[in-house]
């Protein structure tokens, strides 16, 4: 019997999926929303949400290999938005559906930060 575990592949190879979220946390984390579509969105509240626990914990090293390298993303996080989090347990995004891209009617979405 097949379960579907893991990830999403989103029709990417490993290091392009690497890549792609790593700059899409980044954005997330430096502007606190970013709008993609819905696939994307879902994969990326999983990756976030491990970064801004692990920032919490004040586990630098992995909040560092995480963002790869984007040190304002990784100031930003360790000294604003982990303290901001820090009685939550979890659920620091939010995925707000916007309706269809205009040119191939891909399911879009906003990504944002939970205040």
């Amino acid at each position: 019997m097949i379960k579907n575990l893991g990830a999403r592949k989103l029709s990417k190879t490993g290091s392009h999926r690497r890549a792609m979220f790593s700059n899409m946390i980044s954005s997330l984390l430096m502007h606190e929303k970013v709008t993609t579509t819905v696939p994307k969105a879902k994969e990326l509240k999983r990756f976030a949400e491990k970064v801004i626990t692990a920032a919490k914990k004040g586990n630098r090293t992995s909040v560092r290999s995480s963002l790869r390298g984007n040190r304002q993303a990784c100031e930003k996080v360790l000294e604003t938005i982990a303290p901001r989090y820090k009685e939550r347990n979890g659920g620091y995004t939010r995925i707000l559906k916007l309706g269809p891209r205009r040119g191939d009617a891909t399911g879009m979405a906003l990504v944002k930060l939970v205040q």
